[in-house]
């Protein structure tokens, strides 16, 4: 029989030749966060993800930067989409869709997603620069590509409208956050898991 997990937590810990991550959030929180990637750029986004989720985040991470950002961005994407699908456990009784448009300033995004049990990712994002800061802007897609297989989830981005880099990635992650809310929230009316399969 479906059930809820009371705490829906969970702990990630991932080490390779390349980075050393330890990822906790907890899903019923209030969006606090304590952030150390050594990547700026993503502590930003994580940080504010974490704000406008309302999940509680904890990320300590080493990577190889002396070689680039990348292994350090896609690992912790890993990490916080395995920490998702464990802490949601079998999904009884949550909504499972979420979607959110998000201005920021002249940036429009939209942000839809199902924790369906099945990876599916639609990138629809241009960035007008290579570089936000000393950050590769490319690492954005890379990011939530990783945290939509390891959730599990469908997940598709698409970009109205925007100019500026990082409104762009900010817009995208504060999207992604509230449609994540919007996902994982029980409904009362929902017995049991959202499928006719009754399985996700």
């Amino acid at each position: 029989m479906a059930t809820r997990p009371a705490q829906r937590r969970a702990t990630i810990k991932r080490k390779t030749a390349e980075t050393d991550i330890e990822l906790s959030l907890a899903l019923n929180g209030r969006g606090e966060s304590t952030i150390s990637t050594g990547v700026g750029f993503l502590d930003h986004m994580l940080t504010l993800f974490a704000k406008h989720s309302l999940i509680d985040l904890t990320v300590k991470a080493r990577g190889d930067l002396h070689i680039d950002q990348h292994h350090t961005v896609e690992d912790v994407g890993i990490c916080l989409g395995q920490a998702l699908d464990e802490a949601l456990g079998d999904k009884a009784g949550i909504c499972r869709y979420g979607d959110a448009t998000l201005p920021m300033d002249e940036t429009l995004v939209t942000v839809a997603l199902d924790l369906s049990g099945r990876p599916f990712f639609v990138w629809k994002v241009q960035f007008p620069t290579e570089k936000i800061g000393n950050f590769d802007s490319q690492l954005v897609e890379e990011f939530w590509h990783a945290v939509s297989l390891r959730a599990r989830m469908n997940f598709h981005v698409l970009l109205h409208h925007g100019h500026n880099s990082h409104h762009i990635s900010e817009a995208i992650f504060k999207a992604a956050a509230r449609a994540l809310a919007s996902a994982i929230q029980f409904d009362p009316r929902v017995k049991g898991v959202p499928s006719t399969k009754g399985k996700l």
